[in-house]
Order: C-alpha cells, then sequence, then structure tokens
C-alpha cells in the first residue's frame, strides 16, 4: 500500500473518531429529482433542530397575544367589557382570532408543526443513539498525535502488561472499554445524549400535555355570596367552555358550600391598602352525596382540587344586602345583590331589578336601581370624580343609589346582564326637581319619591368568584417540563470524551505507551483525565529515563539512536 493510500486511511479513521455526536448528517439542498426529491428535502429541514428552536420560538411569540389580551375560554364577560371599550380594533381582533388565542388556527398550525418536527427529530435520532450505544468504541486512529491531548512514554514492561493495565483502568473510571491488538479504546459521557434526547423527549411530553388539556379539558366560572353554595351541574354555572372531548355531562360530581370569606390588607405605610390575604372558607363535598361535608379553604394560587377538578379563587367583592317595600309596605325585593369592583379600593357598581314590583295606579310597574357600594366612603364626593373608595378594607361601608321605573325588559324573554340596566323604557325618579338619589349606610333606608315605597339597606355581604378546572393533561404537561430541565442541565455538563491507549514493542526491545484523548468541547477534563491515566499507569508500565535529544512519540524506524 502506498504512503498516500496509508495516509488517507489514517485521516479518514481520525475523522470518523472525531464524530462523537449521534445527530443525524443535515442536507444543505434538495435531493433526488422531482417532487420525491422536494418532499424529501422538506421533510428533513421540518425534522431540523434549527426549525424546530424557530418554530419554539413562533410559538412562544405567539403566546403573548393571550397574555395581553382577555381571552373567551377564561373570562367571556371581561371580553365583551373590552370590546366595548375598543370597538375600533374589535372586528379585527376577532377576525385575527386573538380574543380565541390558544384555540386559533394559526397557533394551531405553529403548534402541530412543532409538534410533527420534534417526532421527526427524535425517533431517527433515538435508533442513531442505540445504534451507538451497541456499537463498541472506535478504534485507535492511526497517528494518535493529531489528538488535542496526547502524551507518550517508553517503558520496559511488556505491551501486553500496558494494555491490559490501561484497559483495567479505564473501566474502574466507567469507561466503555474495547481493547485488543496492543491497544485500548475507550469512551464516556453517554450521558450527554441521553439528557439531549431526555429534554427531547420532555418537550414533546410538554407538547402532548397541552395538546391533551385542549382536547379533554373543560373551564366554568361561579360567583358565590356568602352563606350561598354551589353544584356542579351546568345549570348552576355562570360560564362554562368546554372542548371536543370534556362537555357538560362529563362534570365531575362535587360542591361546596360558602361559608364565610376574609381579606386583609395593608393598613399603614407606603404599600397602604396592599393585599395581604384573600382566603375563601367553605365545606365541600365530593360525590353525589352532599350529607358528607368535610371543611377546605381556597386561597389565591392554592386551588382545592375534588375530584378531577380544580377550584381557584380568582376575584371577590361585596354585596349589599336590600330590601324594597312597595307603597303598602309590602316586601317586594329581599336579596344580597353582588357588585362588581372597578378599582384597586373596590369602589363597586351594581343594579338592583325589582321585576315583581306589582301595579301603580292600575298599571304594571317595574323598579330598578343602580349605583355605587364604597368599602370605606369618604365624607363628601368629588365634583368631577363621583363616589370613590379610599380603601379596599370595609371600614366604613356606604351604599348610592339612584332610582328608576317603568319597564325592565324582563319579561320579554330576551337575555340581559345580569350587573346592568336596560334603561330603554325606564324613567329615572326626581325628587324636588332633582335627580333621586340617596346615600346609605348600613342598616339605613329611603323613602322613594312619588308613593313607590322604600329601600333600605340591610347590611353587605361578601362574595367570592372560582374557577372550576378540569385540565387532565397538566400533571404530563408539568413532568415534562421538570424533565426537560433536567436533560438540559445534563447536555451541558456532561462531557462525551474518548481515549486512546496504544502499546507497540519497538526494534529495541522497549515499548512505546502511547495516550490520547477527544472531548467534544474543548475542555480541561479530559487533559486532566488523561494526566491522571497516565499517573496511575506508571505501577504497572513505569517510564524509562530518555536521552535529551530523544522524541518519546517519534517512529523508532525515524530514530535509528532509539
Amino acid at each position: 500500500m502506498s504512503e498516500t493510500d496509508l495516509r488517507a486511511e489514517a485521516n479518514e479513521a481520525a475523522e470518523a473518531a472525531e464524530r462523537l455526536s449521534s445527530a443525524p448528517v443535515d442536507s444543505d439542498g434538495p435531493t433526488g429529482i422531482g417532487a420525491l426529491g422536494w418532499l424529501r428535502w422538506t421533510w428533513r429541514q421540518l425534522t431540523s433542530m434549527r426549525v424546530a428552536l424557530i418554530l419554539l420560538f413562533m410559538l412562544s411569540l405567539a403566546a403573548i397575544p393571550g397574555s395581553l389580551i382577555p381571552q373567551t375560554s377564561e373570562n367571556a364577560f371581561k371580553v365583551q367589557t373590552w370590546k366595548a371599550a375598543h370597538q375600533g380594533v374589535a372586528p379585527l381582533y376577532e377576525k385575527l382570532q386573538l380574543f380565541n388565542v390558544y384555540s386559533s388556527v394559526w397557533f394551531s398550525a405553529i403548534y402541530i408543526l412543532l409538534f410533527v418536527s420534534l417526532a421527526g427529530c427524535i425517533v431517527p435520532r433515538t435508533w442513531q443513539f442505540v445504534g451507538v450505544l451497541r456499537a463498541k468504541p472506535p478504534a485507535a486512529p492511526a497517528n494518535l498525535t493529531r489528538m488535542p491531548v496526547y502524551a507518550a512514554w517508553r517503558t520496559g514492561a511488556d505491551p501486553a502488561v500496558a494494555a491490559a493495565a490501561a484497559e483495567r483502568l479505564l473501566k474502574a473510571r466507567r469507561f466503555r472499554v474495547h481493547g485488543g491488538g496492543g491497544a485500548v479504546a475507550a469512551e464516556k459521557g453517554y450521558l450527554r445524549e441521553v439528557g439531549n434526547l431526555l429534554f427531547h423527549l420532555s418537550l414533546f411530553a410538554l407538547l402532548a400535555g397541552f395538546a391533551w388539556a385542549s382536547l379533554a379539558s373543560g373551564q366554568g366560572g361561579k360567583l358565590v355570596v356568602e352563606g350561598g353554595g354551589y353544584t356542579n351541574t351546568m345549570t348552576q354555572l355562570d360560564d362554562f367552555s368546554g372542548s371536543a372531548f370534556y362537555g357538560p355531562s362529563d362534570l365531575d360530581p362535587f360542591g361546596f358550600k360558602l361559608d364565610g370569606f376574609t381579606d386583609k390588607y395593608q393598613t399603614t405605610g407606603d404599600q397602604i391598602g396592599s393585599a395581604r390575604e384573600f382566603t375563601a372558607h367553605i365545606r365541600y363535598w365530593d360525590g353525589a352525596d352532599p350529607t358528607k361535608l368535610k371543611a377546605g379553604e381556597i386561597q389565591v394560587n392554592q386551588p382545592l382540587e375534588i375530584g378531577g377538578s380544580k377550584v381557584f379563587l380568582i376575584g371577590h367583592g361585596y354585596a349589599p344586602v336590600i330590601t324594597v317595600k312597595d307603597g303598602s309596605g309590602k316586601v317586594v325585593y329581599h336579596d344580597a345583590v353582588p357588585f362588581l369592583p372597578q378599582d384597586a379600593n373596590l369602589t363597586s357598581t351594581g343594579v338592583v331589578k325589582v321585576g315583581d314590583y306589582g301595579q301603580k295606579d292600575g298599571q304594571k310597574v317595574q323598579l330598578g336601581f343602580q349605583g355605587f357600594f364604597l368599602p370605606t366612603a369618604p365624607a363628601n364626593f368629588g365634583v368631577n370624580t363621583g363616589p370613590r373608595s379610599l380603601f379596599p378594607g370595609d371600614a366604613d361601608p356606604a351604599l348610592v343609589l339612584t332610582a328608576y321605573a317603568g319597564d325592565l325588559g324582563t319579561d320579554s324573554g330576551l337575555p340581559q346582564n345580569v350587573y346592568q340596566l336596560n334603561l330603554t323604557h325606564m324613567t329615572q325618579l326626581q325628587q324636588d326637581g332633582q335627580i333621586a338619589k340617596v346615600k346609605l349606610k348600613p342598616g339605613e333606608g329611603w323613602t322613594l319619591p312619588d308613593n313607590y315605597g322604600s329601600i333600605t339597606f340591610d347590611g353587605y355581604k361578601k362574595w367570592a368568584t372560582f374557577s372550576v378546572s378540569h385540565r387532565p393533561g397538566n400533571t404530563v404537561a408539568l413532568t415534562g417540563a421538570v424533565l426537560a430541565i433536567a436533560g438540559l442541565v445534563g447536555s451541558l455538563f456532561v462531557q462525551r470524551r474518548r481515549i486512546w491507549v496504544r502499546a507497540v514493542a519497538t526494534p529495541d526491545g522497549q515499548t512505546l505507551v502511547e495516550l490520547a484523548g477527544l472531548a467534544r468541547s474543548e475542555s480541561a477534563k479530559i487533559a486532566e483525565e488523561l494526566a491522571e491515566l497516565a499517573v496511575d499507569l506508571q505501577d504497572d508500565a513505569p517510564a524509562l529515563d530518555e536521552p535529551d535529544d530523544a522524541d518519546p512519540g517519534s517512529d523508532p524506524a525515524d530514530n535509528p539512536k532509539e
């Protein structure tokens, strides 16, 4: 064999040894001819790591609108309020599906492409890695001096003894070892590729968990006043959004009663009014028997898991207890009416609809009241600011109301917002030529003008809003996220490395011991391991004293003095 052939063969062996990754080889362009070749190239591009990272970045960007714009699946009422306040851009947002980002066509397209890309990347890479595990460590290159880390010395020990000692020492360091022909090949750091594959498999599981959650999950909301209860049925939910495999008939059987609500706020310092505690005290039952009650608490970010659902605390407020009497003194309305907070100090707005008032002057009449509940009311209202609470806690509560009479429209059969008055057929009551309005403290009443009766502010209760969520894929997604982090740590901190030891006899009866190391990334660890191995080998293959002009690693044929 010629010197050129030997050199080419040595270079080929060295290049094969230097390739430590099990990743598939990338293709720079389409292969084959015609449509089949283009399809093959497109598939390779889609399943490449570069495209997977691009799709993952696009998915992160696509999720931003879902965090900034209210979503119908989470709070339909908030979406309607947002649309009313932004009528100019609301139609455009609807066409772009920005109120349903996570179920939109464009988000699903990115999601599915990333899913396919990861699957197409993981499967061949896994099989290739299995092949690497089953294969023996690659044989030593012909010229070990080409390796980044190299050491050599001469010894009087037999080559077989030196090779056997090297094999024993490398196995003790948990290297995969293969020996033969006076050379030992060892490899270590497979956890790096295991971490890499674990990271990709975990991303796949993360996406699968989200997909499962979107296909088999449901969520509903319910406002409950203190002393009231809730049964997990469709008729008691204020709103509900299901999925392809989870509908009203799949709701978990349970319920609870709201016994009380605790809210505490900072009362001094720069952070006065900041929330310190929100706790809903409940008694709940799991199953069809509502008599088997258990005590429980629900706090913000601390949901209560009942059956296969989780109950989250998402809001709270006040519900004034109001009694309305007609002109004859008959009670025509008595209830706790939830008012909705409008600012951080819980200035709340609400309406009272008295649909069963009866008749006045021979005609059917309905009454309506709208106004503000102020947990901590000021002594006087500003002309420009109107009624505003000074503090979110109920330090000095007050109720501000105006009255209307006429037709509420509740008998028309058309749906209405329970928190708004339809004033189309209502007339605002007047008193002394001015709009009839009043500010009431708990226990105070107001005699309505024109002999319409009276209204009394009996007191108030607290209410809380709950989100009942059934998401079976959350555990899978969370597990995938944790494993992805673990895999990423392994792929970043574990080093894939190879060590070769060759012991050959020289014409002068000595043995030339050569050590070489190769790591996938530049690191001092491979040099340290090689140095430790060389030191440990001195017990079985001690180095001989060399002449000052000798090169321990040179070929004896090129140095006749050795």
